[in-house]
């Protein structure tokens, strides 16, 4: 019998320049098929969307804590975690000192703007349990290396192909296009510096916010609620560790957070794209109350067209994703991430709840 556990992770931004459509829709469809297709139950999955005041609000401390619970809640041996972003991505230059395979710090990006960085996520995989899984679906744009140094089964993004060009959804701009049977109208769920420096400046009320002082904005506007590993450089001062207590010296901080321990549970991503591309957010023109993500879409799709008792490695499901997005017209290339011996295990199980 295996416990099971997910956190399923919504950002539509409304009324904001950034909102998006299909978000909300991605994290109620991906519940439901977590339910039929893998026995979780919904007492153990936890919802965060930002359209619904009757859930908790994705922010970035709210986020952080959620994936903290999640991780710690399962014990040692088969049990099996999952979590589902849908949002906005983002990347932040890594500094010179930083030993990051991408060149970037791939993030995702709650609905206060408090980013969570791919730092973050290889601190989140480095604390389960040994035997246990994490599978995390990032449906966001700049999520190719999302867990930092995680080796790349499938994708570009720490090993750039340079004779190809990327074509993607441009960020912030509504294209008509035609996917599947029906005309459809994309965004890219990429966060452009400029338009994340002026959501910064609308929600902190600075003016003198630019490209080169994100990470300390972010730190001075959200104290402690900040993400630890942006205050890496050039920041003494408390954190807060894993469980919510306060650390209080850099040695102390930098032990804790920068010197990456060997995962001894099992973790996997999947990316939506490639570290420089952009995911997109698809609104069909005849129901666009029916908006999706991409990847979302397309992972639901696969799974629902199994035959009964058909498995799906992690390599088989992305590169049927790939496939399928292609075909449909998207240039976004999912992208997968974890050992050799995850890659080849399948996407999830169908075995009982504890």
């Amino acid at each position: 019998m295996v416990g099971k556990a997910a956190v399923l992770i919504g950002c539509n931004y409304p009324g904001t320049k950034a909102e998006l459509k299909g978000c909300v829709n991605d994290v109620h469809r991906m519940r439901r098929c977590l339910i039929d297709h893998f026995g979780f139950t919904e007492a153990n999955i936890t919802i965060l969307i930002d359209t619904d005041d009757s859930y908790t609000l994705p922010t970035g401390v709210n986020i952080r804590r959620a994936i903290n619970r999640l991780v710690r809640s399962a014990n040692p041996g088969d049990d099996e975690l999952f979590l589902h972003f849908s949002g906005h991505g983002a990347r932040l230059p890594a500094q010179p000192e930083e030993n990051d395979n991408t060149g970037y710090h791939e993030c995702i990006v709650p609905c206060d703007m408090n980013l969570i960085i791919d730092e973050d996520f290889r601190h989140f995989v480095n604390k389960l349990a040994d035997g246990c899984r994490l599978t995390i679906v990032a449906d966001s744009c700049n999520s190719g290396g999302l867990i930092e140094n995680a080796k790349e089964q499938i994708g570009e993004s720490t090993a750039k192909r340079k004779d190809e060009a990327f074509v993607d959804v441009p960020a912030g701009v509504e294209l008509h296009a035609r996917a599947g049977n029906g005309d459809i109208h994309l965004t890219g769920r990429a966060l452009p510096i400029p338009i994340l420096v002026e959501l910064l400046k609308e929600s902190t009320g600075k003016e003198d916010i630019h490209e080169g002082n994100i990470r300390s904005t972010i730190i001075d506007a959200f104290g402690d609620s900040a993400s630890p590993r942006l205050a890496k450089s050039g920041h003494n001062r408390g954190i807060v560790d894993v469980n919510g207590k306060e650390e209080s010296t850099r040695d102390k901080k930098q032990s804790t957070f920068l010197a990456p321990t060997a995962p001894s549970g099992r973790s996997v991503l999947i990316s939506a794209c490639q570290s420089d591309q952009n995911a997109a957010d698809a609104k069909p023109v005849v129901k666009p109350e029916g908006a999706y993500g991409a990847l979302s879409n397309t992972i639901q799709s696969i799974l629902a067209d199994q035959a009964k008792g058909e498995v799906l490695s992690n390599r088989k499901l992305v590169l049927m994703a790939r496939e399928k997005l292609a075909k449909q017209g998207f240039t976004q290339r999912p992208g997968l991430y974890c050992t050799d011996e995850v890659a080849e295990e399948p996407f999830l199980t169908s075995d009982s709840v504890v």
